[in-house]
């Protein structure tokens, strides 16, 4: 986790490391008063994004009394020049809104600037992608009814008051491809027993919820609004498929069944056989290609902070000595150090430098720095390196 984890902070009311050794995956924490939400969006923000951002599906939907609202109520036309037709209509919003269906802004962890940097924040601390969605309720009105998530929660209230009930799993620790409609019966038997949290929360107010308790919430007097960021942890269901992936090298295992097998006879599918290649196969596998294909899929999840392209493009060509950068925030990246090649790795790409610029390259990756001070190159090749980096979006210049 990030040093200070200051994101989680403001999610959990007790320390971090307390929540990452007793909460953390294992039960629901109810946090009263962790912190003031108002800095990440507000009603009056909410208002904006409906009306003045353009908004196209699927970054709103509706739901009313468990059910979704189909978007062709509240989306159409852009009108002239914008020939889209899953704009946003704000009156029609308006009025499903008035008359009890519940607003879903999703992915504000790309649209609205405070979630994005609150979200990568997050992301960074926990080690895990986030994302963040926003629901809107109208006064006394349920949008879903309950049903558990495949990814941790965090609910952040923002502003109304939300009556809240969590249950215990019946299927726990689900997988993504593991959702809640395949134990419908399950969820609504358990949803009839005594919660184990009912709790209303009110602005300021957290509620954390690992993935598969059950929940389901309604707004009280007055109209309601929470953030659900959603935490897409990475399992050990996740090592073992990518132990899979990499065993596909083994020939024994790529080998063709035999001509005219019957694939409904187990005696034929030569399972024993089949199992014992792959604990042969697992086995053989090295544990930093595993490393490798996880941390390619855990940082492809996580979008670094926004760069202002012309701004970035201008950089590269003009950064000279003097010039301050330091690291793009939120970005991933890994260096590594051979006898004549430094790699940098970053999200979707892999840079090859000379092995002469690796004293530079830690010196960047540290934190703020001026290019003139880096240490192990001349002036002229440290201002080499920075544009370099510039240009690949692994520096920005720092106000």
């Amino acid at each position: 986790m990030a040093v200070g984890r200051d994101a989680l902070r403001r999610c959990v009311g007790v320390p971090p490391a307390e929540f990452a050794e007793r909460v953390w995956g294992r039960e629901p924490l109810l946090s009263p008063g962790v912190s003031d939400f108002a800095d990440l969006l507000t009603l009056a923000d909410v208002d904006e994004l409906l009306s003045r951002r353009g908004l196209r599906t699927p970054f709103i939907r509706m739901a009313r009394n468990g059910s979704v609202v189909g978007s062709g109520q509240f989306t159409g036309g852009g009108g002239v020049g914008a020939e889209i037709g899953d704009q946003v209509h704000d009156e029609r919003v308006a009025r499903l809104f008035a008359e009890g269906s519940t607003i879903v802004l999703q992915g504000l962890h790309r649209l609205w600037p405070p979630l994005i940097d609150f979200a990568g924040a997050l992301s960074a601390d926990l080690g895990h992608p986030a994302q963040v969605n926003a629901y809107i309720t109208p006064p006394s009105s349920q949008g879903f009814s309950a049903h558990y998530d495949v990814h941790d929660v965090f609910v952040l209230q923002v502003a109304g008051r939300k009556h809240w009930l969590v249950h215990e799993p019946v299927h726990r620790d689900p997988l993504r491809s593991q959702p809640w409609d395949r134990h419908a019966d399950a969820v609504a038997r358990r949803a009839r027993e005594t919660p184990a949290i009912e709790a209303t929360l009110n602005p300021g107010d957290a509620l954390y919820l690992p993935r598969g308790y059950l929940h389901s919430a309604r707004a009280l007097g007055e109209v309601s609004a929470h953030l659900t960021v959603g935490v897409h942890v990475l399992t050990r269901y996740a090592v073992a498929e990518t132990l899979l992936a990499l065993a596909g090298e083994n020939a024994d295992l790529r080998a063709s069944l035999p001509l005219g097998v019957d694939a409904a006879s187990p005696d034929q599918l030569d399972v024993d056989g089949v199992v014992d290649a792959l604990v042969k196969a697992v086995r053989e596998v090295d544990p930093r290609d595993v490393a490798r294909l996880l941390r390619e899929r855990v940082w492809s999840g996580a979008r670094p902070a926004p760069l202002a392209p012309l701004a970035q493009a201008a950089a590269a060509t003009t950064a000279d000595v003097g010039t301050a950068v330091v690291v793009r925030p939120g970005l991933r990246h890994r260096m590594s150090v051979g006898d004549e090649r430094v790699w940098l790795e970053i999200p979707g790409d892999r840079l090859d430098l000379p092995a002469s610029t690796a004293p530079a390259l830690a010196a960047l990756l540290d934190g703020r720095r001026v290019i003139g001070d880096l240490p192990g190159l001349p002036a002229a090749d440290q201002v080499v390196l920075v544009r370099r980096l510039l240009r690949e979006g692994v520096v920005v210049v720092a106000e």
